[in-house]
């Protein structure tokens, strides 16, 4: 129900961004978010909206550099990195919430899509 995409390779202080396409139904009752996982590691919070889009809440790592925003019209959240660092390079995961639900807690998250790479090389 949800299809990631946008991932690639990018120097160090480049850019990218990562859209995520949902169905109406799926993006119409649910927050979005965004996490990540690199090799060996947990997968973790990068960024998150909620359902009208008017809130939206960063990782510190990604802050100030990262930019989550959702098209409500084309049922589509994007993820717009700038200023990307070689410990950006994981796998990025959207993924989508009950508007009610933690938007840090990986486990309250129902629904995930298939993930995009992301590499940034120094």
């Amino acid at each position: 129900q949800l299809q990631a995409s946008g991932g690639g390779l990018v120097q160090a202080g480049g850019s990218l961004r990562l859209s995520c396409a949902a169905s109406g139904r799926t993006f119409s009752t649910n927050a979005m978010g965004w996490f990540r996982q690199a090799p060996g590691k947990e997968r973790e919070f990068v960024a998150a909206i909620n359902l009208s889009g008017g809130s939206t809440y960063y990782a510190d790592a990604v802050k100030g550099r990262f930019t989550v925003s959702r098209d409500n019209a084309k049922n589509t959240v994007y993820l717009q990195m700038n200023s990307l660092k070689p410990e950006d390079t994981a796998v990025y995961y959207c993924g989508a919430r009950r508007p009610w639900a933690h938007y840090f807690v990986r486990d309250e998250y129902t629904y995930w899509g298939q993930g995009t790479q992301v590499t940034v090389s120094s």
